[in-house]
C-alpha cells in the first residue's frame, strides 16, 4: 500500500512540475515588426479585428500560442492574439516611470538625457541590473527597474 501511495504521490507531483513549467513556457517578450499590425479577439484570420497597433518596434508580452498565433499582452493591459509573422524577438522597452539615461552602466557616470515615461526605447544589450538603449539620437545605459519589456 505504502509504494502505491508513493507511486501516486511521484505521478502528482510530476503533473504539478510538468504544468508548472508549461504554464509559463510561452511568456516571453516578442516586438512588432511593421508599423500596422492588426489584433484579434481569437486566434484565426476569421476572427474579427479588436484594435490596430501602429507603432513599429513596441514590445508585447506573449502569454500563449495557438497554431502560427500568439496571444500578447502591452503595457498598458490590453489583449489579443496577432500572427506570428507580424513578430520579431523582443529588441524594444517601455519606460514605466521617468528615468535617466546614463554614459555608463552606473548611476555615478554622466548623465546623457532624462527618459520620459512611456518612451519606446530600442534595446542594444542588457548586462546585470542595466541596458544599453537608443532613445532618438540619444545612445546610453537605463536601471532594468521601471522599464516594461524585459524579463
Amino acid at each position: 500500500m505504502k509504494i502505491k501511495n508513493l507511486i501516486r504521490n511521484i505521478f502528482i507531483y510530476i503533473l504539478l512540475i510538468s504544468f508548472i513549467s508549461s504554464s509559463n513556457a510561452g511568456e516571453i517578450f516578442v516586438s512588432l515588426k511593421k508599423n500596422k499590425v492588426n489584433v484579434r479577439y481569437g486566434p484565426s484570420f476569421e476572427s474579427d479585428i479588436k484594435y490596430v497597433y501602429k507603432k513599429i518596434n513596441l514590445p508585447l508580452k506573449q502569454i500563449d500560442k495557438k497554431e502560427n498565433f500568439r496571444r500578447i499582452i502591452d503595457f498598458k493591459n490590453n489583449s489579443g492574439w496577432i500572427h506570428i509573422s507580424q513578430l520579431k524577438k523582443s529588441n524594444s522597452v517601455i519606460a514605466t516611470k521617468d528615468k535617466v539615461l546614463f554614459k555608463e552602466p552606473t548611476s555615478f557616470a554622466k548623465p546623457v538625457a532624462q527618459i520620459k515615461k512611456g518612451r519606446l526605447l530600442i534595446l542594444e544589450k542588457c548586462e546585470q541590473n542595466w541596458c544599453q538603449i537608443t532613445a532618438g539620437e540619444f545612445n546610453g545605459w537605463i536601471k532594468t527597474d521601471n522599464i516594461w519589456g524585459v524579463n
